[in-house]
């Protein structure tokens, strides 16, 4: 039950009325992909006394660092709790070097394989340029930029071989904001700052989050914040008390 794009009053409808209910017991013993906990693994239908036992398994998934937005009071400390069981971390593809190219090779033959039917259609391959194009691109939008551009560059080429130019053209590069708002760098310094804190700030939050998002992975974790080697990030971690 995918329900990201919902909206609040229809996510409440849902949840506190008959919808949620029936929906739960049409998916028994199945996943229910909605990021609601089921603590007690039963339901009470609105006009109803009688508790009905579901059998569900809950998943959720985000692209925040939960942690992150709990210690911010943008996510429900309580709801994060119960429905962080078993965790499976999936670090970004600007740091997955090792399997980049077989997940970008497994795409375009998917592409190619659904386009087969068109009798125009022209089995595409991927030129060294195009490959590099590939690797030097930090996607921020995952997966799914990365298949929707193989896809374009895939149309869009003006014959069987996609080029490092094809590639360049299918990029949707979002444009950057100098606009930074109430952040850290905006703050008044009239009557002063604390800079050690102001670094202390800075540097745990980027430790943390580059931890998060290599599920752990020391090594990993230092390149994304421009560290020389494990031993420096362990250093930093040590020195800013991130655990």
């Amino acid at each position: 039950m995918p329900c990201v794009n919902w909206k609040n009053d229809l996510t409440e409808n849902l949840i506190w009325n008959h919808g949620l209910s029936q929906s739960i017991r049409l998916q028994n013993w199945g996943n229910l992909f909605f990021p609601r906990p089921l603590q007690e693994r039963q339901v009470v239908r609105v006009g109803t006394t009688t508790p009905v036992p579901v059998n569900v398994r809950i998943i959720a998934a985000t692209n925040r660092t939960l942690t992150d937005e709990v210690a911010a009071g943008r996510f429900r400390d309580g709801l994060f709790f119960r429905i962080a069981v078993a965790l499976i971390k999936l670090p970004p593809l600007r740091i997955r070097k090792g399997d980049f190219t077989l997940l970008v090779d497994h795409l375009l033959e998917r592409i190619n394989t659904e386009s087969a039917a068109d009798p125009a259609w022209e089995e595409r391959s991927l030129s060294p340029s195009a490959r590099n194009q590939l690797q030097r691109h930090v996607w921020p939008g995952n997966i799914r930029e990365l298949t929707n551009t193989l896809t374009r560059a895939a149309v869009w080429s003006a014959g069987s071989t996609i080029t490092g130019q094809d590639i360049a053209e299918a990029l949707l590069e979002l444009p950057t904001t100098t606009d930074t708002g109430d952040d850290i760098l905006n703050r008044p310094i009239e009557d002063g700052v604390d800079l050690p804190s102001l670094i202390q700030e800075v540097a745990s939050h980027y430790l943390r989050r580059s931890l998060d998002v290599t599920a752990g992975n020391k090594s990993s974790a230092a390149k994304l914040v421009g560290l020389s080697s494990y031993q420096t990030l362990t250093n930093w971690l040590q020195k800013y008390g991130v655990d």
